[in-house]
């Protein structure tokens, strides 16, 4: 009774959908969040009987069956999401596809949408860091402001500039690390908004290109691009198929049932 298995494999991959779908709602204010759909394909399938069309004989195509469903990818969204202005100076956002590079606890080097960024006193001065604190990177390395900072500026190229209790002139502290994927959905998620470079995404490149659109927008956060509405509506389609195919196993099972009645 391959019903079964069939249908079994439809609701077993189905969960997995409404469990993405679930934390992409969960994740609706996550700053920086990338949406994330679920992309199925058939499993192989069983030929009965062969086609053949030779001297006028056969069949001109086979009878196949196949075994249900699973899951090809996880697909991630990174179109840009709403930018929400704060008006506070660390808080960064970028419109376009370039991420913030950063440099967790461990020495390792990940990526980030979410521009939240906060001040850390270190032994170098003050620090930019994530809400983690998490070092962010500059195009040479750490991003320090140094002593006494009295403003905080930061151009859509990402030039950094600060100037210091009773100055009048900005002075150049570096530039932002913004880089850019080939294959960006290929980047494997961390948590805690982060993201790990990959065979598959490539080797990160930095700076921007010239012609390239990208732009740092300094007081502003890039909300998750989660659509609600899409979801729910989502959710009600991947709910259906989930019943649907709880049915197809009880009809199976009443099949079953009436085969094996029929010695009564």
């Amino acid at each position: 009774m391959k019903a079964m298995w069939s249908a079994a494999s439809g609701m077993k991959n189905l969960q997995l959908k409404i469990d993405t779908i679930s934390n992409n709602l969960a994740n609706v204010n996550t700053i920086g969040f990338k949406n994330q759909r679920v992309e199925f394909k058939d499993i192989m399938y069983e030929r009965l009987d062969q086609s053949a069309k030779l001297a006028d004989e056969g069949r001109p195509v086979p009878i196949e069956i196949g075994h249900g469903v699973m899951i090809s990818a996880t697909l991630r969204d990174f179109t840009t999401g709403n930018l929400q202005q704060t008006g506070t100076p660390t808080d960064l956002a970028i419109n376009g596809e370039h991420f913030f590079k950063v440099i967790d606890n461990n020495g390792n080097t990940r990526y980030s949408k979410d521009g939240s960024f906060k001040i850390a006193a270190t032994e170098e001065g003050a620090t930019l860091v994530t809400s983690d604190g998490y070092f962010v990177q500059g195009v040479d390395g750490n991003i320090v402001l140094g002593e006494n900072v009295s403003e905080l500026s930061i151009d859509s190229q990402g030039f950094i500039r600060v100037k210091r209790d009773g100055g009048e002139e900005y002075e150049d502290i570096g530039q932002l690390s913004l880089n850019k994927f080939v294959n960006p959905a290929g980047l494997e998620s961390v948590g805690k908004n982060l993201y790990k470079e990959t065979t598959a995404s490539g080797a990160a490149f930095e700076g921007v290109e010239e012609g390239d659109k990208t732009e740092v927008w300094q007081g502003f956060i890039e909300n998750s691009n989660v659509q609600i509405v899409d979801e729910m509506i989502n959710l009600i389609t991947a709910e259906r198929a989930y019943e649907i195919n709880s049915k197809s196993i009880q009809t199976a099972d009443r099949m079953l049932e009436i085969a094996n009645n029929l010695k009564r």
